[in-house]
């Protein structure tokens, strides 16, 4: 029995693995739910993933549940190494021979420091090895596009904190834009919005759930409705509102203005033969944004090339580190080096 080799998605809104010969094996929210011991004045770990999760926004005064990633990076090193920790043993048992090889994929636009940050937070979760991944790339991996050939592919990765989109060729990327406006932004506009037009205060999972129900990125017609409960600000007690899709295509439209200028930016900075591959091939999305509604028709519309959504798009990024990770040798050179 040799080491097992992981790849590992570390998104801002869920934690996915995948493990070479099963596949995807888990899939968790990143979310931690922390207890401070009154005598010792210590947190300690009460709930990792689903569990922690459910108790966002619901928690007494003691017990705090948090997002240890914030917008694609890691904000919170120490809970973060522990999450790694929890769902590596998930995955290989706590007692092991063997420590596994590990592949995390980060956002193309992160910093060195946020590298190390990451690849310090692996070793130290019980990883042999860990390598580093571009999230665009390792997208494109996941979701079977040619990228060895020498010919233009273009992606457009929508997270829950970043939104990465690039130009791949010959197992590289060529062009690449990486904005801090994806999933979490568009929660966190359909909150502000309710809470403007409506004196309506809502958490954010119930932002998230309006997202996913009635959310799209374009006007639709005949709209959605949804009953939607929160607290009024005026008079501090519960009230129910009815609200539409197309409200809430409204308020996602400034988040999504920054996607399609991230977009943009890449389509004009491609190298013409390039280009003409991607006006041939289309772009494909790939993360959790691009099961929102009509985002595909959005795309299109606003850049002129097709765009596809791809086959389970949740997965795309978890797949790709697994399948980088099996074919090393080919995606070394591809790999972010932490110096």
């Amino acid at each position: 029995m040799f080491a097992k080799q992981i790849g590992i998605d570390l998104g801002t809104a869920n934690i996915i693995v995948y493990v070479r010969g099963k596949g995807i094996v888990l899939t968790e929210p990143s979310v931690v739910a922390l207890a401070t011991d009154e005598r010792s004045n210590r947190p300690h770990i009460v709930a990792v993933g689903e569990e922690a999760r459910l108790m966002l926004g619901r928690t007494p005064g003691n017990i705090h549940a948090q997002k240890p990633m914030r917008d694609g990076v890691i904000a919170d090193y120490v809970i973060t190494e522990y999450m790694l920790k929890h769902f590596i043993d998930k995955v290989c048992g706590r007692i092991r021979i063997f420590h596994p090889q590990l592949m995390i994929c980060i956002p193309s636009g992160g910093t060195s420091v946020e590298q190390r940050a990451v690849k310090d937070a692996a070793l130290r979760a019980g990883a042999r090895e860990a390598f580093l991944i571009p999230e665009p790339l390792a997208a494109a991996i996941g979701a079977n596009l040619p990228i060895q050939g020498p010919s233009g592919n273009m992606i457009i990765g929508l997270g829950g904190g970043t939104a990465e989109v690039a130009v791949i060729s010959l197992g590289n990327i060529v062009v690449s834009r990486s904005v801090r406006a994806a999933g979490n932004k568009l929660d966190e506009a359909i909150a502000n919005f309710v809470r403007k037009r409506y004196n309506l205060m809502i958490g954010e999972r119930t932002a998230e759930d309006i997202k996913i129900q009635i959310g799209s990125a374009l006007a639709m017609d005949p709209e959605l409705t949804m009953e939607v409960r929160g607290r009024d600000l005026i008079a501090g007690l519960p009230r129910t509102i009815t609200i539409g899709s197309n409200e809430i295509t409204e308020a996602m439209d400034p988040v999504l203005q920054q996607i399609i200028g991230a977009v943009k930016a890449v389509l004009e900075e491609t190298p013409p033969e390039l280009a003409s591959d991607v006006i041939d091939k289309g772009m494909v999305l790939s993360g959790g944004g691009a099961l929102l509604r009509n985002m595909d028709k959005l795309m299109t519309q606003v850049t002129g090339v097709a765009c596809y959504v791809a086959e389970n798009p949740l997965y795309c990024v978890a797949k790709g580190t697994g399948i980088a990770l099996e074919h090393l040798p080919f995606f070394r050179r591809s790999l972010i080096a932490v110096h």
